[in-house]
């Protein structure tokens, strides 16, 4: 059982042997399809940003919201 998780940890010649394999798959094609994956993680970066800015202001709306209603109360 050991040695089977020896396996899954990535070596150094794990890492080249999969960038060989990729550059066989794609060949000339690799620059334009890592550029693909570049602007697709920039693009989902930008949706989790955007994604926590709403999450933000939810929580600033509800604590101010919190705020005036202890205000009301206390007069």
């Amino acid at each position: 059982m050991a040695n089977a998780v020896l396996f899954a940890i990535p070596t150094h010649v794990t890492l080249i042997a999969v960038a060989f394999v990729a550059f066989l798959l794609f060949g000339n094609r690799l620059p334009s399809v890592m550029r693909s994956l570049g602007r697709s993680v920039v693009e989902f970066k930008k949706g989790v940003a955007g994604i926590e800015d709403d999450i933000d202001e939810a929580v600033r709306s509800a604590d101010d919201t919190v705020k005036t209603k202890k205000e009301d109360l206390e007069v």
